[in-house]
């Protein structure tokens, strides 16, 4: 038995206090660009994650926003534990039937147009790759991103992304421009009787652009749902527009659907919902909920782009490209999602349903929720000074509360940028039932009252 001469504990799976892991952790781990929580986590099974202390907390953020389905749920279980004894990773150039089931089941829910797929492991990887497509087909580079987004920490998806993580590393990659997030909340543009105005907001912002670009103006990139942003949701018209101002330059257009896929946002996938008229867009990238929790991503474009960047040299060669164990896992996934006519689909567009009804009833009753936004399961709770005075933020008042609802056995996580808001993100898996949502909103509102500053109307 190993034994750490400072924290006391072994090394071996066995019960560890939480402090004896927070010390440890203390000692050998180093941050990523948050501070870790202070409850260690020990379990977690379906809805739920059980700390080091004992503390059974339920899991209103899906792990990293990825856990679909719940944590270990018994189908994955079993389909992880066959793959790994008898497809587990191969050599990249190597296919296998989880690789060829996952890639034909995933165009085949997708309309025509994104005709190929490839699977990677992170959502990063998978924009780093759809931005090299790009890049190669078009022959130019400049990229275009909306402020607030989120895209990865690869070079190429963090220049193009606005929300976090540009400073203090040097310069990013050349030929990078912003547009403004669609932020109905905030934005200073409107019409004359005070609703928002997204068409001249994204106007200008093109204007801004094209004065910008030395011509080279490759690819858009954009999320439906801006999560990380503060779970902003793009307006109706607003993806068909996008695509017309990037067939007018010449330019691709990227939807990143790392949060949104799979059921999640009402729709198997977000760019099938109503609001985006149809639009198709030339490269769609998954991660998240794909994997259900597992490290599995996936490209999807056209025929004629596959084709094309084929002939001219594209290479996006990783260890870990078309691995068959996380296939396995993301072909059950999606065969969960669609089995008994899409049941999880309808599920989840009624629990989003009952979610947003019971934020904004909680919202009646507090002065400091300004705004709730958000599609289907996939819910973010502006927290401001007080939304009788004006729209700014309290990312104080909003740790508390979110601090509060872990305490209380709910982990409800907050984004706290100070650049852009304090928004308190939801997005529990799909399966929750009709009682643990109850059960969540009423300890959602039970840490608004025990939190001094939210401010009870």
């Amino acid at each position: 038995m190993l034994v750490d001469s400072e924290t006391g504990y072994d090394s071996a799976p066995t019960a560890r206090s939480n402090a004896a892991l927070s010390l440890a952790a203390q000692k050998h781990c180093f941050t990523y660009g948050a501070e870790f929580l202070p409850d260690v986590i020990v379990r977690a099974e379906g809805m739920y994650l059980w700390t080091a202390s004992g503390k059974k907390v339920m899991d209103w953020t899906s792990g990293q926003m990825s856990c679909l389905l719940g944590h270990g749920h018994p189908e994955i279980v079993k389909t992880i534990t066959e793959s790994a004894k008898s497809l587990d990773h191969l050599y990249s150039g190597m296919l296998s039937p989880p690789v060829i089931d996952l890639a034909t089941t995933l165009v085949g829910q997708l309309p025509k147009g994104l005709d190929k797929a490839m699977f990677l492991s992170t959502g990063g990887e998978s924009n780093e790759c759809a931005i090299r497509l790009a890049k190669l087909y078009t022959g130019k580079f400049e990229m275009v991103g909306l402020a607030a987004s989120w895209h990865g920490s690869t070079s190429g998806a963090q220049g193009v992304q606005y929300n976090a993580g540009r400073k203090n590393c040097g310069p990013l990659m050349p030929g990078m421009h912003m547009l403004p997030s669609p932020d109905a909340y905030r934005s200073i543009f409107r019409h004359p009787d005070g609703s928002y105005d997204w068409e001249t907001e994204l106007n200008y912002g093109w204007s801004m652009i094209d004065k910008s670009s030395c011509g080279a103006l490759a690819a858009v990139i954009m999320e439906p749902v801006q999560s990380s942003g503060g779970m902003i949701t793009i307006p109706p018209g607003y993806m068909r527009a996008m695509k017309i101002h990037c067939e007018k330059r010449g330019m691709l257009l990227i939807v990143d659907e790392a949060q949104t896929a799979m059921a999640r946002s009402g729709d198997i996938f977000a760019v099938n919902h109503t609001d985006n008229g149809g639009v198709v867009p030339d490269i769609l990238t998954m991660s998240k909920t794909l994997g259900n929790g597992l490290p599995l991503s996936a490209v999807v474009t056209s025929n004629a782009i596959a084709q094309h960047t084929r002939e001219n040299g594209f290479m996006f060669y990783t260890t870990h490209a078309n691995d068959p164990l996380p296939a396995a896992v993301g072909l059950k996934t999606m065969q969960l999602v669609l089995r008994d006519d899409s049941a999880l689909l309808h599920h989840a567009r009624n629990m989003g349903a009952k979610l947003h009804a019971g934020l904004h009833d909680i919202m009646s009753r507090y002065a400091c929720i300004g705004y709730i936004r958000g599609r289907g399961l996939m819910a973010g709770v502006e927290i401001v000074r007080d939304r009788r005075q004006g729209t700014q933020a309290d990312i104080e008042v909003g740790k508390r509360i979110s601090a509060k609802a872990m305490d209380l056995g709910l982990s409800a996580m907050i984004s706290a940028k100070s650049y852009f808001s304090g928004c308190i993100r939801i997005a529990p898996p799909i399966i929750i039932s009709d009682e643990e949502m109850e059960w969540g909103l009423r300890t959602f509102e039970k840490a608004f009252e025990l939190t001094e500053g939210s401010g009870r109307i």
